[in-house]
């Protein structure tokens, strides 16, 4: 697969890396093309770099890993290039005391889709640290990690799934992008809880088999009806 990546932060060299790893072509696109060049030439694999337009052009999938509001500025204005091709957001809105920057308003994914209108916009890989993605693979207690996908369209999420698990991870289906927003409030209450109160927030949830109650096991118990 043709994978481009816009940016040359964290994200793009974490995610790039396994990408690069599992044999896709991969362009780096910066807005710094001398980033750009470092991050291809630690990569290795063939990896190329260029320019954010050469790199929109290249792409089957164009992971956007470019600050929030940044990314989506850049769409606007690489609308031709980006027609057809699927957008991986990866972005968290996130602001100072782990505010939620898009509240009362879209998502920062549905901000993406508005942008580059004739793209198919996919949210994935928002809930973790650079660092987690970096781990091959990221196993916690004998058990893959899982990323949770919005998207609307079957091809795009298809393509996006195959990139989930070449990082060493589960897809798992989230919903349509009107969800998207769903996962960015997560990683902001996430992160608040990490950060601001050294909170585990995988202890916050019962184990699958309790999803449900563990006296009904079925959807009132889920839903906690009385």
């Amino acid at each position: 697969m043709r994978i481009s990546v816009l940016g040359t932060g964290n994200m793009a060299d974490a995610l790039a890396t396994h990408w690069v790893r599992a044999g896709h072509e991969v362009f780096i696109g910066g807005r710094d093309e001398q980033k750009a060049r470092r991050l291809a030439t630690r990569l290795g694999g063939g990896a190329r770099h260029g320019s954010l337009d050469a790199a929109a052009g290249f792409g089957e999938v164009v992971l956007v890993a470019l600050p929030y509001g940044v990314g989506v500025d850049i769409a606007k204005g690489l609308q031709a290039a980006l027609s057809g091709r699927v957008l991986l957001d990866c972005a968290n809105p996130v602001g100072p005391g782990f505010q939620l920057l898009t509240e009362g308003g879209p998502s920062a994914a549905a901000g993406l889709a508005a942008a580059a209108p004739a793209a198919y916009v996919v949210k994935a890989f928002n809930l973790c640290h650079e660092d987690v993605w970096r781990m091959t693979p990221p196993v916690f207690d004998g058990q893959l990690l899982t990323v949770p996908l919005c998207g609307d369209n079957e091809m795009a999420l298809t393509r996006v799934r195959e990139l989930v698990r070449d990082a060493g991870c589960e897809p798992v289906a989230a919903g349509g992008l009107e969800r998207a927003g769903l996962l960015e409030a997560t990683a902001a209450l996430f992160i608040g809880l990490w950060v601001g109160e050294s909170a585990d927030v995988r202890a916050m949830t019962p184990p699958l088999a309790y999803a449900a109650g563990p006296r009904t096991g079925g959807v009132e118990g889920a839903m906690g009806a009385g």
